[in-house]
């Protein structure tokens, strides 16, 4: 059993080492839940950043548990909120908590600071992603939800290295590196995908082809992921993670879960997603010295990109 045991670290390491030079070298694509906010803490209070739906719900509910059937995930504690004391209750909720406190780093966001990976997913509403970016130009594509005036369900900003100014879809440089944030964050400007609500007629329209920028549509075919710091109990995160990575490659990615559930493998199997049973601090541990790690493209989408797109998804 001993040697068993050993053999499957070992793989362990060596998948992971694989998984490090992936990302580094863009062919393997970060998509970050709320595990990867992990250990972040309020500069001032020490409190940790509200990330997984429980933290979420309770920092919503001033630390008060809401019912069993709301406390199982956020989009629901936040329709209710919203059904009570309306949308912008959530927003101002959001917004204090990400674009008004303070908070330390996590390791994750620290590395990828580092690698600079082409294009990064990320379902979480913080701003670490783009402040791990700020120091270069990029592409920054955010969800929206229950607005009018647009077939659409994303909104474009071109960031320059000083500031931000929002672009159409045509007008994109699809030489610099692409932060896609599904769920919305509070800069340049607010934008949110929190209630059920907002995740019907985000993930409607995700289905439809229409919350998608077509370039990203282009540049992720045949691609892989990374999940890190995604759990893969809840419908929600399930269906919004099925069809960004639609037109996947084979396999479709991998996923970093320590100790995953029988649902969580069964999943994972229909989507053609390896399990890793490890997390993020191993990921970063294979990170170390001793690797070799591959420079970046240097035109990581505009080279990639053919010249048609798909329909749909």
């Amino acid at each position: 059993m001993q040697v068993i045991s050993e053999l499957q670290v070992s793989m362990v390491s060596e998948q992971l080492a694989a998984l490090v030079n992936g990302i580094r070298s863009g062919q393997i694509i970060p998509y970050l839940g709320p595990g990867a906010l992990a250990g972040v803490m309020d500069l001032q209070s020490g409190e940790p950043i509200p990330a997984d739906s429980e933290s979420l719900i309770l920092g919503l509910n001033n630390g008060r548990p809401m019912s069993p059937r709301l406390m199982w995930e956020f989009p629901r504690a936040a329709m209710d909120v919203e059904l009570k004391r309306g949308r912008g209750a959530v927003h101002r909720f959001l917004d204090s908590t990400y674009g008004g406190r303070h908070w330390t780093r996590a390791p994750i966001h620290d590395w990828l600071q580092t690698v600079a990976p082409p294009y990064v997913i990320d379902i979480n509403r913080d701003t670490q992603l783009q402040d791990s970016y700020a120091d270069r130009p990029h592409t920054l594509v955010r969800g929206i939800a229950r607005v009018g005036g647009t077939d659409y369900r994303f909104r474009i900003h071109h960031y320059d290295g000083s500031a931000y100014r929002e672009v159409d879809q045509e007008s994109v440089d699809t030489s610099l590196p692409v932060l896609f944030k599904p769920m919305g964050s509070p800069r340049p400007d607010a934008t949110y995908i929190a209630s059920d609500a907002d995740y019907v007629d985000y993930i409607t329209e995700l289905m439809g082809g229409f919350a998608i920028p077509s370039f990203l549509k282009s540049y992720r075919q045949g691609r892989q992921y990374c999940l890190l710091g995604l759990r893969l109990l809840r419908d929600t995160e399930r269906m919004v993670l099925s069809d960004i990575v639609y037109a996947a490659g084979s396999p479709t990615g991998w996923a970093l879960i320590p100790e995953p559930t029988e649902k969580e493998r069964r999943f994972c199997q229909t989507r053609g997603i390896e399990v890793v049973e490890a997390d993020i601090p191993e990921l970063l541990a294979a990170a170390g010295p001793g690797i070799d790690l591959p420079s970046p493209p240097t035109d990581p989408i505009g080279d990639l990109i053919p010249a048609h797109h798909e329909a749909g998804c």
